[in-house]
């Protein structure tokens, strides 16, 4: 009774395999195989060169592609530029007359430099008026005070390191002057007292780039007394010194651009005559070598000696 009962069930298991797959057959049904999508990647039109043509000569590759019947871009170098200043510097400096703030204009010499500066006055009284048609409150007396408070502003936001006050008061110019090398520097400086009152000595007006684009650059002479002292990154004085002041003689150039009604009096540059006298060196400080101390062991200054250099033998 069992073996019929078990070739009945091998019987309907096969038919049931075989109609599964007639099924299959009939409905063509196949595994998921892989998924390709073709991409478009970036044409090349470089070709490197074969190998063992490096004594021929080389096609143009650009008559190569025009045959072709490809059109290769013209790449064109732009740099961009800059119209709220200007970056080619100042025009036609102002020459400050040797040994000046020493003479005085009852001397020889104080009142030959005064008769070459009241000559030299004209081209500057032109200038002074056409900045006058563009700014209608522009005059020498108040412009003296006001360049002497724009120097101030711009040196006190540069030792508080406030890079959006210094932009507003200091052309793209002068900015990276002022600014290259202060990284890893502390500076503390301070304005003391004016010892003259700052007046104005030198105008331009020059045109850029068109006729009518103005640019105004007025020279500001400010003899004052300032305290400067820099100090590295370990805090150790390079420069100067934060309780003795200083006499500085100093010819700022102001700048605007004249055309913009948005522009502003900017510091633009400072003009160093060639008798000035040279700058302080910069102190340099060295590291000392100390001794290897254990954990929990103090260091005794007193007591530790410097050790000397080993001698070397340069030459036999």
């Amino acid at each position: 009774m069992a073996l019929p009962m078990k070739r009945t069930l091998v019987a309907l298991h096969r038919a049931r395999c075989s109609s599964l797959k007639n099924a299959e057959a009939s409905l063509d049904l196949r595994p998921p195989g892989p998924l390709y999508l073709p991409v478009r990647t970036k044409k090349r039109y470089f070709v490197p060169p074969a190998v063992g043509q490096k004594g021929h000569k080389q096609e143009n590759p650009e008559a190569k592609a025009r045959a072709a019947g490809i059109v290769i871009k013209q790449q064109y170098v732009e740099r961009p530029i800059n119209i709220a200043c200007t970056g080619t510097g100042i025009f036609d400096p102002y020459i400050p007359p040797e040994g000046d703030a020493r003479l005085s204009t009852l001397s020889k010499e104080g009142l030959k430099q005064r008769t070459e500066q009241m000559r030299q006055s004209a081209s500057s009284q032109l200038a002074i008026r056409k900045i006058k048609d563009h700014d209608s409150e522009f005059a020498t007396k108040s412009f003296a005070e006001r360049a002497q408070e724009i120097f101030t502003e711009a040196h006190n936001a540069l030792t508080q390191f406030n890079k959006e006050k210094l932009h507003s008061l200091v052309t793209e110019r002068c900015y990276p002057e002022m600014t290259r090398g202060n990284r890893y520097k502390t500076i503390s400086w301070r304005f003391v007292e004016s010892l003259e009152p700052p007046k104005v000595v030198h105008a331009r007006c020059p045109d850029m780039v068109t006729k009518g684009n103005l640019y105004g650059q007025v020279t500001v002479r400010m003899h004052s007394k300032q305290i400067l002292a820099i100090y590295d990154r370990f805090g150790r004085l390079m420069l100067g010194s934060e309780e003795q002041s200083k006499d500085v003689l100093e010819y700022l150039v102001i700048e605007r651009h004249l055309v913009n009604p948005y522009g502003r009096w900017r510091l633009h540059g400072k003009i160093v005559p060639s008798w000035a006298p040279a700058k302080d060196p910069i102190i340099k400080t060295l590291m000392i070598p100390g001794p290897e101390l254990r954990p929990g062991q103090e260091f005794d200054a007193l007591n530790y000696e410097v050790p000397k250099p080993e001698a070397v033998q340069w030459s036999k």
